[in-house]
């Protein structure tokens, strides 16, 4: 998919989920919070591929760039923030639908900015292919980027990358943290598998001399960075491997204690059951022996009455 138009169904997406909260009642609360919700994870997911492969890659290779994107970070820094703030708060808060609205209106901000001049500049520089091979390698990084804010987190190449890495799959264990007992280990490895097999921008280098030079430059720090990537998410890996094996050794363990004191259990009640059995047994052999002395007792005397 081209790259710009991957960005732009993403701005749709939020602005989507922005009218929605703008129609939503005052009492609305738990219908806000889901809302907000959606928009912290695409807002999030979409500001990590933005820093990580399309900012950096246009800004060496598209003139008059830079200034864009410098701001284009800060503005994300600004937004990332007021999505930290909003994960926790409860809907009901005073500040709560003035904090979204103003997040609204910074996006739509730096969206129109985005869509009126970056977009058409990198487009015109960057030809058909370029733009699809980075939109390819960004599509593929939506399915392991973090899906929720970092404000204190790099948004520089290749830092990014790298931390962006490690918190996407503790944001995933955390949005699926019940899945660990299911298989979810498993499935974290092949986050993982994903983020090592992930390439660098494909950018073609047009222009001048500069801007190639530039451009195979941030195709090699692209390439570290990934390669950095892919031995940090092995360690990640062989940590929740280890994670895996103990919690279920923890499992194993806990049915065999399980079953231990359920064996001890049955025979203790076996025990029980066999000493009040024979206490009544007992019981039952004195009654009956001492209604029959009390017949006998009963005869004599009736017999002595005649």
């Amino acid at each position: 998919m081209d790259a710009i138009t991957l960005l732009k169904n993403d701005h749709k997406t939020v602005e989507r989920l922005f009218k929605q909260f703008e129609k939503a009642g005052d009492r609305a609360s738990v219908e806000k919070r889901r809302i907000v919700d959606r928009i912290i994870e695409e807002l999030s997911v979409h500001a990590s591929i933005e820093e990580q492969y399309f900012y950096p890659a246009t800004r060496a290779t598209v003139p008059k760039t830079e200034t864009i994107v410098l701001e284009s970070l800060e503005e994300h820094h600004v937004v990332k923030w007021l999505l930290s703030e909003l994960v926790d708060l409860d809907p009901t808060n005073e500040r709560f639908d003035a904090k979204v609205t103003v997040l609204i209106e910074s996006v739509r901000h730096h969206v129109e900015e985005e869509e009126g001049e970056y977009f058409p500049m990198v487009r015109a520089q960057l030809g058909r292919s370029a733009l699809t091979d980075m939109g390819n390698t960004m599509a593929e990084a939506k399915k392991s980027a973090p899906t929720r804010p970092h404000p204190r987190m790099p948004d520089d190449n290749p830092a990014n990358q790298i931390a962006g890495a490690i918190v996407g799959v503790a944001d995933r264990v955390s949005d699926n943290v019940s899945g660990l007992a299911q298989g979810g280990v498993t499935a974290l490895q092949d986050l993982i598998a994903r983020i090592t097999r992930s390439d660098p921008p494909k950018v073609s280098p047009t222009g001048s001399k500069t801007a190639r030079s530039t451009a195979n430059k941030v195709r090699r720090t692209a390439s570290a960075a990934t390669d950095g990537v892919a031995q940090t998410s092995e360690a990640v890996g062989s940590a929740v491997t280890s994670t895996g094996k103990a919690a279920k050794a923890g499992v194993k363990g806990t049915a065999t204690s399980a079953a231990r004191s359920a064996r001890t259990t049955k025979s203790t009640a076996k025990r029980g059951a066999t000493t009040t059995a024979r206490t009544a047994k007992k019981s039952a052999r004195k009654t009956a022996t001492t209604a029959k002395r009390s017949a006998k007792r009963t005869v004599a005397a009736a017999s002595g009455a005649k």
